[in-house]
């Protein structure tokens, strides 16, 4: 869902354009880092002991393995629409840099190699959400919800959602409410997320009639729409500290300048609405802000994270009069 270049008025790259082997680029590697996070934070947010290195290694390779099915099986359900597109049409399948039988054979490869790893490596729980995760991405939202309705990722952002439950599974082989507080977080954090970028695509969407929130409702409703969950996510993350099983105020603390930002950059995005400059920012830091809460999430179950916690309350109350005068 996120391509090699923008390709809008005003706006410069989000990336720079590298043209990938093929193969690799129908898997949409750059998809998979922030999907493996919120499954460690998953992993992180379970109260059982520690891990053996190969549970945690068979979970993340499985995973990766079913985010890159999932990517090719998107390739190929949208080709002709990213042949349609200029900033899409170059890509493997539809430049014919790819046949569709070598991609449809690699997509069931990687499923299948994917479902032995977690099956044998981890449980069949968190198999069976894996590949729920997979179907939900290329059933749910590619084929279903994307070209019918502008809210199709708020819906259609379960299958991001669904990592975390995967990395608790893992763990412990059951859901616990807290593996849930992080699937919930990662659905209210999507929409902010993917309309900030929907924002610099909104023309290419337009010409070939998907109905994203900007080409539907337009700019003014999308910045709103942004601004509103981003304040969703920020209370909603807040959470984090019952959900921990441990160093949940160590966590409370290091979370309100991740918190401070998004909602810094979702307010100047709603003030500035028609700069992508604007846009280009909140996408950015949404892209941080979950890999930042993940990783919070980690050093919060560190043994010395019960230490550290109670330490800094009391930095911030020494500070605080500083602050304020």
């Amino acid at each position: 869902m996120v391509s090699a270049t923008v390709v809008a008025p005003g706006p410069a790259p989000i990336r720079p354009s590298v043209q990938l082997p093929a193969w690799l680029e129908v898997a949409k590697p750059r998809l998979i880092p922030l999907l493996l996070a919120t499954t460690l934070g998953g992993m992180a947010l379970s109260g059982g002991g520690s891990l053996s290195a190969r549970t945690i290694a068979c979970t993340l390779v499985g995973g990766s393995l079913a985010s890159a099915a999932a990517g090719v099986l998107n390739c190929l359900w949208e080709q002709d629409l990213d042949g349609r597109m200029q900033r899409t049409s170059r890509r493997a399948l539809p430049s014919g840099r790819l046949a569709q039988r070598q991609a449809f054979a690699l997509a069931i490869g990687l499923t299948l190699l994917s479902v032995v790893v977690l099956v044998f490596g981890v449980n069949p729980l968190a198999a069976s959400l894996s590949l729920l995760g997979l179907c939900s991405y290329v059933l749910l939202y590619t084929a279903l919800l994307k070209p019918r309705t502008s809210q199709n990722i708020v819906i259609g952002g379960v299958a991001g959602a669904i990592p975390p439950l995967v990395g608790a599974a893992a763990a412990t082989g059951a859901l616990g409410w807290s593996s849930w507080w992080l699937f919930c977080l990662v659905m209210l954090w999507t929409p902010a997320h993917f309309w900030a970028l929907a924002l610099l695509l909104k023309d290419d969407y337009r010409s070939v009639g998907i109905p994203m929130l900007p080409v539907v409702k337009g700019v003014l409703v999308t910045t709103r729409a942004i601004s509103h969950y981003a304040w969703a996510t920020v209370a909603f993350s807040l959470l984090g500290v019952l959900a921990l099983p441990s160093g949940g105020l160590l966590y409370g603390l290091m979370v309100l300048p991740f918190n401070a930002r998004l909602l810094q950059l979702s307010s100047q995005l709603r003030r500035d609405s028609e700069n992508p400059q604007r846009a280009k920012a909140m996408f950015r830091w949404s892209i941080f802000y979950l890999f930042g809460i993940c990783l919070l999430l980690l050093l919060a179950r560190l043994p010395q994270a019960a230490l550290l916690g109670p330490e800094l309350l009391n930095v911030q109350r020494a500070m605080l009069p500083t602050l304020v005068g």
